[in-house]
């Protein structure tokens, strides 16, 4: 028994010592004073190599509540844009959305969420971080007055039915006004009564 055992740690031994690591790993010297490469630059290929929608192009739709008198607005931002509703400014740095072949499906976005308080002459940050659409428990913008949340993020995955690519209403129009009333003479007429 002993003896099996000391054979089989020297034929262990044996395999890792006939492994041929490659020698030392590649290394590439660069030196102190030049620029670092631009991220984005890499982002943008990678985002074009795999065919998903840029991270420029995307658009996520987001909710705002003011829970003093119920009213809530959709907010329709791109990357990079910012909103001030009110003492609300809420910025959007990312926003992602799981592949449709993907299991479980999620949407997500990178919010900071700054309210100006009553009688306070400077914004403070109440929240920054991912917020996710299918676990609003996980992060949670946790104000008495209002309430952040995602409900989309418009991108496109190679696959995809060839739809135009999301388009982000402007910055300064309100998403979440209701949409003018329909007048009476656009209402369908009532059909005719059966003859007797």
């Amino acid at each position: 028994m002993r003896l099996s055992r000391l054979a089989a740690l020297l034929l262990g031994a044996s395999a890792l010592a006939s492994c041929d690591f490659g020698g030392e790993p590649e290394t590439q010297r660069v030196p102190l004073d030049s620029p670092a490469p631009a991220a984005t630059a890499t982002a943008a290929a990678d985002a074009a190599a795999n065919g998903a929608t840029p991270m420029a192009q995307r658009v996520a739709t987001l909710g705002l509540l003011n829970k003093r008198n119920n009213v809530s607005q959709e907010i329709v931002l791109k990357p990079g844009e910012m909103r001030e509703i009110g003492p609300v400014i809420i910025r959007l740095s990312a926003c992602e959305r799981t592949a449709p072949w993907e299991m479980p499906q999620e949407t997500g976005a990178f919010v900071q969420v700054d309210i100006r308080e009553r009688g306070q002459q400077q914004h403070s940050r109440v929240f920054s971080g991912w917020l996710f659409r299918e676990s609003p428990s996980l992060n949670v913008v946790e104000h008495p007055i209002y309430d952040v949340w995602v409900k989309n993020c418009a991108m496109r995955w190679p696959g995809d039915a060839d739809s135009a690519s999301p388009v982000a209403q402007p910055s300064g129009a309100p998403s979440g006004t209701p949409a003018p009333a329909a007048s009476a003479a656009a209402a369908p007429a009532p059909a005719p009564s059966p003859a007797p």
